[in-house]
């Protein structure tokens, strides 16, 4: 059924799919299942259409609004919402380009993936970080070459942190070309169905959080891929996209990690209310009171990041902007996991309790890119005027 509702319905529905998700989070934190559950509910509900055109029977949501529903999400599973970003991580580009005029073989592989989401409800993830490099595309191991009749693509290599590992019908790959220079920015990215032979994972890490999100090395060994799922129909122009519009690669999970930080501050008053003599404290209640101002702030940076993306996409401004609110929300969450501890003691690190793993998560957003210093870095860039357009000014 296609989404073709206002904001407010959307949260509604994200909130009431949130609370169905919920109670599985501890369970596939402990590694006691796969977490694959969390998102056969999320293909049900319909949200995986978040961001596809409403011309196409999606909800045409922005950036900016898709934050706050991805938010939303996270305050009930943070690790599901972070692999339900994966999939909008490579639906993004897409509709990115509605309203613009494609070449024939661009506009076919669009309306073909966009028709995979929305009738078939098929998830996508991404398959981009490769070991000792992570997410950065210059200098690409996994390689491709065109076939001798120049009616396939073959895809050989290994990524190391693939999210919806073995819970996605496809993938997008990073891929540099066979015969291009071995620090090579001219990346490309094909989409490889689970089932295409030669395609394997290996087990899923249990990592000391976000276990849902079902991450696991992935090996492509002579993949063959039709030239139909080259990405949008075009070679080498993954990095080109990257520079103008970061906002996917750098800060698309940053919703995740706001919902993560609200249910820390949200978990920590319903500990501390449920003794009315240290609710009434007032040292308890300034301790709460610097969270909640902690919290409004990040979260008011995010809106206004993801809303000026949305306005400005590939502006300056608004490139730098993700980039704050990424940092912001990095370094807020664990800030609120520490006042958690102070203000509930053993209830913070009881396994039983959520905010032991709500803790835990928390600290990932530094992990994930664009990492805290590169985001400062960025900004500082931005502040003395370089060029950011330019792919040299970052190690990309």
């Amino acid at each position: 059924m296609a989404l073709l509702t206002p904001l407010d319905d959307l949260l509604k529905l994200a909130a009431e799919t949130g609370e169905r998700i919920a109670p599985l989070a501890a369970g596939t934190d402990a590694g006691h299942d796969t977490g694959h559950e969390a998102y056969r509910i999320l293909r049900e509900s319909g949200l995986l259409a978040l961001l596809v055109p409403q011309e196409a029977g999606g909800a045409g949501l922005g950036f900016g609004d898709y934050w706050r529903v991805l938010a939303e999400l996270g305050s009930h599973h943070g690790a599901a919402a972070l692999g339900f970003n994966m999939h909008h991580v490579v639906i993004g580009a897409l509709a990115d380009a509605a309203g613009t005029r494609l070449p024939p073989a661009a506009d076919a592989f669009r309306a073909w993936m966009l028709d995979e989401v929305v009738n078939g409800r098929k998830l996508f993830a991404s398959a981009t970080s490769e070991a000792g490099r992570g997410a950065k595309l210059r200098g690409m191991r996994t390689r491709y070459r065109l076939s001798e009749d120049g009616t396939h693509y073959i895809l050989s290599g290994k990524k190391s942190f693939v999210s919806l590992a073995g819970a996605a019908d496809y993938y997008v790959v990073a891929a540099a070309a066979e015969t291009g220079e071995e620090d090579t920015g001219e990346v490309s990215h094909f989409v490889v169905a689970a089932d295409d032979p030669g395609v394997s994972f290996e087990t899923v890490q249990h990592m000391s959080a976000m276990h849902g999100t079902s991450t696991a090395p992935m090996t492509l060994d002579e993949v063959v891929v039709p030239r139909s799922r080259l990405y949008l129909g075009v070679e080498g122009m993954s990095l080109f996209k990257v520079v103008r519009e970061p906002h996917w690669m750098v800060a698309g999970y940053t919703g995740a990690y706001l919902g993560i930080a609200e249910a820390l501050f949200r978990h920590t008053v319903e500990h501390v209310t449920t003794s009315p003599a240290r609710a009434d404290s007032p040292v308890v209640q300034q301790e709460l009171g610097r969270m909640s101002a902690r919290l409004r702030a990040a979260r008011a940076l995010v809106h206004e990041a993801g809303d000026l993306v949305t306005a400005q996409r590939g502006s300056l401004e608004a490139n730098a902007m993700v980039h704050a609110a990424k940092y912001v929300v990095g370094e807020v969450g664990p800030q609120l996991a520490q006042d958690a501890l102070r203000l509930c003691g053993s209830a913070a690190v009881n396994r039983n309790h959520p905010l032991e793993r709500l803790i835990r998560e928390a600290q990932f957003a530094h992990v994930m890119p664009a990492k805290p210093m590169e985001c400062l870095e960025y900004l500082g860039k931005a502040a003395v005027g370089v060029n950011l357009y330019n792919a040299q000014a970052f190690a990309w």
